[in-house]
């Protein structure tokens, strides 16, 4: 039995399918790649702005005891916090900015300053009735 010669693939025309396939599987790879940095970035994002949530939530209840250092998403986040008045002289407006050294988040928020604590949440004696205690970094 003879076959015809022209039946099936040449060397050449299979080595040229071999190339147009690695360039689209290079071009996919680095579609994923971009994606995996964009994805990485997102969640660095989230947990900065999580962390300065939690933050601004232990400002906001007295006698909570804080820190401006906590580990989310096994990243060290470094809290800070800049308090200035509103214009409400019993407000205070706050912001919280976390970093990781890489990511800073902020969030604003407001602390009552007149309105004393339940009983269950008072503020220790050294602290004034009312006062928010920031409390110091580690």
């Amino acid at each position: 039995m003879t076959r015809p010669a022209d039946s099936g693939f040449t060397l050449i025309e299979a080595l040229v399918a071999m190339a147009v396939l690695a360039v689209a599987a290079a071009g996919f790879v680095r579609a994923t790649e971009g994606h995996i940095d964009t994805v990485a970035a997102l969640e660095a994002r989230a947990a900065g702005g999580w962390a300065a949530d939690n933050r601004l939530a232990e400002a906001r209840v007295p006698g909570t005891g804080t820190s401006d250092a906590n580990d989310l998403l096994r990243r060290g986040w470094r809290t800070s916090v800049q308090s200035r008045a509103s214009d409400d002289p019993d407000i205070a407006a706050l912001t919280v900015s976390a970093t990781d050294g890489r990511v800073t988040a902020s969030v604003r928020g407001f602390v009552d300053t007149a309105a004393p604590p339940p009983p269950a949440l008072r503020a220790p004696a050294a602290v004034a009735p009312g006062a928010v205690a920031l409390g110091v970094g580690r």
